[in-house]
């Protein structure tokens, strides 16, 4: 019933809006058209011929809004199902249509809502307005959504302004049109100073409050179930459901706890690096959550026990319940002002009772002047009368006088108390101003705890940018060591292959040491051999100087075993010779080969190792050359000792 009459509200301002001369009454076509267009946002099939059938005897006339109400009833409403559609595409429907005609802008041009706002304002007032038709809605109403509006923005609501508007306006009483207050709202009167993205935002979360049943949103740390990990998460509280997503802008829905009769809320204590810690028990699962700070987990937690105990108490909306009680209220308040005035007139009809009696009672004084009259004549008769009336007077008047005196007495105890009375007020007077002076020494204290709170808030944020950053620094510092440890062992295995480089060329130099002592060896067993053949060929070279001179007279001829015993000398000599160049050349190929191992070695080895064998290379070839030239020198001696032995030379080469 309540869908029904909040849809019947949105539907009345589209019909209104094809109302073009304002009779009450549209055309069959537009209605056609409004019809589909209903049953298409509604999601439910839409009978096209239903309509021409429902009206077939009105002469294709254009049809009332009374008329349009059974068809509307019976082919749309009735089908209609909660849930099935999107609430807020139906009524920007509804808008569009009615906004066209109706809504119009500041008449300077300024606007100080936009159209998605003025279309949620037009949704509130809706959901505000009085469930009679023409909808109006009340002032108490009007300025319930005008304070929530400020609320929001956080900005002092003043009535000063609307109660000018009403005073001005005393047609709009009793209510005003949803049209008449956005004209108000986009005048800017209570909007001064405030920014359009401001009164967006405030209007949004009025709207997400009242309509939507938000009754609280914001970001909160939820502690997972499986991997226990805290996650924050953007949170929106409903009557019936605690939803929460990724973000701030819905998008990825992460997960929705169902609350009923049968949840519960508790504060915990703080734990696991958090703080302000409180949990929502369910039926099959405890959630554990963590606010901001402690004036968050109150908001939270009061929200969350409100939406229990409005699910214990089978409501479903928090404002629906809170518009019933208003309007309870205002029916009260009417009703007592009408007792009020029955009161009044009641009143008035006893005070002109009381006129009618002071009538009565002015001829009864008149009567009572006609009847001294005939007093006096029975003066006479009377007087003895009178004096027995006298003294009965006397005795009453001593009563009277005793009376007196026991109510003056009886007075004097009243003034006393009364100024005992006066007292107590005036001592609870002074503690009431006692009173007034520590609650606003509290509020200042809060306040100042409040500073004190937003300033703490900010240091934690800060140290919490810097501890990011240091943690930063270390990821980063972590990955030079590992970098630097890396390349440590790189430069350590480096170190190592030139290591074994070098043992094997300290190898390989031992090796050509060996070799060149064992060639100085050699060199030495040639020179100890070139010496000998050098003695042998000084002495043939004198046997051959003396042969040279020609034979006298009387000399003895050298018999041919001289001759044969020179030739043997000489090719022995020469076989020496040839065995002596042969040995010198190993000698040299193998001094080549170790020069060329060595030079092999010394490319692989440390630049310093290098060095030093190089100069060890380079005394070595000097040594070699040495022993080369004195190899050779004999030679060259035997050769300028005598100039005689050029054969011998010849032949020896």
């Amino acid at each position: 019933m309540e869908l029904r009459n909040e849809l019947l509200k949105s539907i009345w301002y589209a019909f209104t809006a094809l109302d073009v001369e304002k009779s009450g009454k549209v055309s069959k076509s537009q209605l056609k058209v409004l019809s589909h267009n209903l049953c298409t946002v509604l999601h439910i099939p839409h009978d096209p011929v239903a309509l021409e059938e429902h009206f077939r005897d009105d002469d294709d006339g254009p049809v009332s809004s009374q008329g349009y109400m059974p068809y509307l009833n019976k082919y749309i409403l009735d089908k209609v199902e909660e849930g099935a559609f999107v609430k807020e595409n139906f009524d920007e429907l509804c808008w569009t249509l009615s906004a066209k005609k109706n809504y119009r802008h500041d008449k300077n041009g300024n606007c100080t809502l936009s159209d998605h706002d003025a279309f949620r304002l037009w949704c509130l007032f809706n959901f505000l307005s009085e469930d009679k038709y023409p909808l109006v809605m009340v002032p108490d109403e009007v300025e319930y959504l005008l304070k929530k509006v400020c609320t929001e923005m956080n900005v002092e609501w003043s009535a000063g302004e609307l109660d000018d508007f009403f005073a001005q306006e005393p047609s709009q009483q009793n209510g005003i049109t949803v049209w008449v207050l956005l004209e108000w709202v986009n005048s800017g009167r209570f909007t001064r100073g405030i920014e359009k993205e401001t009164i967006t935002m405030a209007v949004q979360e009025v709207y997400q409050e009242i309509i939507e049943d938000v009754l609280k949103q914001g970001y909160l740390w939820k502690k997972g179930q499986l991997r226990r990990n805290w996650t924050e998460r953007w949170f929106i509280l409903k009557p019936s459901t605690l939803s929460y997503y990724v973000s701030e802008d819905r998008k990825e829905k992460k997960g929705c706890i169902p609350l009923d009769r049968n949840c519960c809320v508790e504060i915990l204590s703080d734990r696991d690096g958090k703080r302000c810690m409180f949990c929502v028990k369910t039926p099959s699962r405890t959630y554990e959550m963590s606010a901001s700070d402690t004036k968050q987990r109150q908001e939270w937690t009061t929200a969350i026990q409100t939406a229990i105990r409005l699910q214990a108490e089978g409501k479903k909306s928090l404002h629906k319940d809170l518009k019933q009680k208003r309007h309870d209220q205002r029916a009260l308040r009417e009703k007592q002002k009408a007792a009020k005035e029955e009161e009044l007139q009641r009143l008035k009809q006893l005070q002109e009772e009381k006129e009618r009696k002071l009538q009565e009672l002015e001829l009864l004084k008149e009567a009572q002047r006609q009847a001294e009259t005939l007093l006096k004549e029975e003066e006479q008769r009377r007087k003895q009368q009178h004096e027995e009336m006298q003294k009965a007077l006397e005795i009453q008047l001593r009563q009277a006088e005793q009376a007196r005196a026991s109510m003056q007495a009886e007075m004097e105890l009243k003034e006393a108390e009364a100024d005992r009375q006066k007292k107590r007020i005036r001592e609870l007077e002074d503690m009431q101003k006692l009173l007034e002076e520590a609650l606003y020494a509290e509020v200042t204290a809060r306040q100042e705890e409040e500073a004190k709170r937003y300033a703490q808030t900010r240091l934690l944020s800060e140290e919490e940018d810097k501890m990011k950053a240091l943690m930063q620094l270390k990821e980063e510092q972590e990955e030079l060591i590992r970098k630097t440890q890396r390349e440590k062992q790189e430069l350590r295995q480096e170190m190592d292959n030139k290591s074994k480089i070098l043992e094997e060329a300290q190898n390989q130099l031992e090796e050509v040491r060996v070799n060149r002592q064992r060639a100085d060896q050699d060199v030495m067993a040639a020179q100890r051999k070139l010496r000998q053949a050098s003695s042998h060929v000084k002495h043939w070279n004198v046997q051959m100087n003396r042969l040279m001179h020609p034979i006298g007279p009387g000399d003895k001829r050298p018999t041919s075993t001289v001759g044969t015993g020179f030739r043997g000398t000489i090719g022995g000599q020469k076989d020496e010779w040839v065995k002596l160049s042969g040995k010198t050349e190993e000698k040299d190929n193998a001094d080549e080969h170790g020069k060329e191992n060595l030079h092999r070695s010394l490319s692989n080895c440390p630049s310093n190792t290098s060095s030093v064998v190089e100069m060890e290379t380079t005394a070595l070839n000097g040594q070699l050359k040495r022993n080369s030239v004195e190899v050779r020198k004999p030679v060259q001696r035997s050769s300028t000792e005598d100039p005689e032995d050029t054969p011998t030379e010849e032949l020896m080469r």
